[in-house]
């Protein structure tokens, strides 16, 4: 059965005290397998640092998605969403192909030879996807790859059918001249560049392919070190101001991806370079991919966070390794549950929890987790690239890694719209039933719980984002929370509160769609509800609710995967 979801406010001394208490005392009572309650306090007297916006990054394998309907109008969604700059990473920029898309696939046709092997630019795809971005207020995280047919070492075959058949063909092979790929990059960035201009462009961030360490780099390792530096020695001549990166390689909880990621970056501190011949390579930013591992079993999703968490936190230990590298900012180039973003939940059934409350609940725990280990290990997080984007001409809710389906936004974009919300000073936030971040790293959320919260304020206001998650996606009771905020005004004496929530029968378009008998060719009014349903929506009406000596209590009730977000102005 479907959870029922109560809530109410209570302040202290309040002639209501009374009244409220007896009726979550009943509530709560009605059963007795119901979750231990969890007390979060907030103290906004006690600053806990700068909130630093790591969510606002996302990507995509498939960039002529990127000027589709609903690809404009998610991109103008992130980008309305956050006070801060989005940055989008998508694959593919220079694979030859006519500019159409599949699963993985997508193409920009920008280089061609003619019949005597001289180079051939056209920028007309490339032009689409960038003026999206640029109309739409998204800056690039520019991704320098793929090889372009006419300079693959091995072209044939070239363009893949996902998922049938090989998927690395002759897109990942190293150029036949690397002369003539450092052309094609100073070419591409210098035609970027007067389109936007220098003072755009150098806002953007560039980085050098993607997974060099598997498949996606059919070369040995020392070819990709001489391709970065061609590279970022091509990028730096059309744009010497240019923040440029590398090596976005896979998860270093697994071993051969760390030796990887700690050659990458000794060749970057005290290799030679393959073009100036001299010692190290730019290097102004450091991206690796940290990736979960889920589960089916007895019917329902086991998520595998541990695995996540100890790829980012070995990859923080690998960097802070280096000197040279200690205080160089780290973007997780795709930091996610799993791996195929373009696998369905039809194929793959653990991959359903891409479509509920789940996704959302999950990806505040890993935001949050990937804070805490960037505080302990020491290191400078500057990004976590969600790999999600949306998949046109494909079924409603099939289970693709996807922040919106057919237009209709997934819970999951809700969790990000949440962290939108949310102030740009952070102050100290406790609760009773968070459990130990090195618990996490190590065994994932197998038995309790983990209620979790992060707090902000700037000028009269103040969030808390709130979070049910377990990695065993099962239905228990809701969990009782008693939110206890310290510290405010004294001369304050009464809040606006607003409660938002996403959960399954709020923010939730993956619900409704269900109710309404799962529809694949929705009526009109049917998508229009789907399109409401999708929304971040809040749990009661905004109240407004009396503060006494800078105190007042907040009690809810919090489903198991459920994410709150509570806002108080005065």
């Amino acid at each position: 059965m479907p959870l029922k979801t109560s809530s109410a406010v209570r302040a202290i001394g309040h002639p209501l005290t009374a009244l409220l208490l007896l009726f979550f005392t009943t509530s709560w009572s009605r059963s007795q397998d119901a979750e231990q309650s969890a007390t979060i306090e907030v103290h906004a007297d006690q600053p806990d640092g700068t909130m630093i916006p790591i969510w606002n990054y996302f990507g995509y394998d498939e960039p002529n998605y990127t000027y589709g309907p609903n690809g404009k109008k998610l991109l103008a969604e992130l980008a309305a969403a956050s006070p801060a700059p989005v940055y989008v990473r998508v694959h593919n920029l220079l694979t030859t192909g006519d500019g159409s898309a599949s699963l993985k696939w997508g193409s920009t046709n920008v280089y061609t030879e003619d019949a005597a092997g001289k180079p051939v630019y056209s920028w007309v795809i490339l032009d689409r996807i960038f003026d999206t971005f640029h109309a739409a207020g998204i800056k690039p995280l520019v991704e320098i790859g793929f090889m372009p047919e006419a300079l693959s070492s091995h072209p044939q075959p070239y363009r893949h059918n996902f998922p049938q058949g090989p998927v690395f063909t002759g897109w990942a092979y190293p150029p036949k001249d690397y002369q003539k790929w450092a052309e094609l990059v100073f070419q591409f960035v210098h035609h970027l560049g007067e389109r936007y201009g220098d003072t755009e462009v150098k806002t953007w961030l560039w980085e050098v392919w993607n997974e060099p360490d598997i498949g996606y780099w059919q070369g040995t390792r020392d070819e990709f070190f001489k391709l970065y530096d061609y590279t970022v020695d091509a990028v730096l001549r059309a744009l010497p101001e240019a923040r440029v990166g590398g090596p976005d390689s896979t998860g270093p909880a697994n071993p051969k991806a760390a030796e990887f990621l700690r050659s990458f970056l000794d060749h970057c501190a005290r290799g030679r370079n393959y073009v100036s011949q001299k010692t190290g390579s730019r290097l102004d930013f450091i991206l690796f991919h940290p990736k979960g591992s889920p589960k089916w079993q007895d019917g329902h999703v086991i998520m595998g966070l541990a695995r996540q968490l100890a790829s980012i936190q070995q990859g923080f230990r690998i960097v802070n390794s280096f000197p040279e590298w200690r205080d160089t900012p780290i973007i997780l180039g795709e930091s996610d549950p799993e791996g195929c973003a373009a696998c369905s939940a039809r194929t793959n059934p653990q991959n359903g929890y891409r479509n509920g409350a789940l996704y959302a609940a999950y990806i505040a725990e890993s935001l949050a987790a990937t804070y805490a280990l960037a505080a302990q290990e020491q290191v400078h997080i500057m990004g976590t690239v969600s790999w999600s984007f949306e998949f046109e001409d494909q079924p409603y809710f099939e289970g693709f890694r996807e922040l919106a389906t057919n237009g209709i936004d997934k819970p999951v974009l809700n969790a990000f719209r949440m962290f939108d919300l949310l102030g740009d000073q952070r102050i100290k936030a406790t609760s009773t039933r968070s459990l130990p971040i090195n618990q996490i790293v190590s065994v994932g959320v197998q038995q309790q719980p983990d209620i979790r919260a992060i707090a902000t304020h700037h000028g009269q206001q103040l969030e808390v984002m709130i979070w049910n998650y377990h990695d065993e996606d099962v239905d228990v009771p809701a969990s009782p929370n008693d939110l206890v905020v310290k510290g405010l005004p004294e001369s304050a004496h009464r809040a606006l509160l607003e409660h938002f929530r996403v959960d399954r029968h709020h923010s939730n378009a993956f619900t409704a769609w269900n109710q309404m008998g799962s529809p694949q060719s929705p009526s009109a009014q049917q998508y229009e509800q789907l399109q409401r349903a999708g929304q971040l929506q809040l749990l009661t009406s905004p109240a407004r609710i009396p503060l006494e000596h800078g105190v007042t209590h907040l009690q809810f009730t919090l489903p198991r995967q459920a994410v709150s977000l509570v806002r108080l102005a005065w």
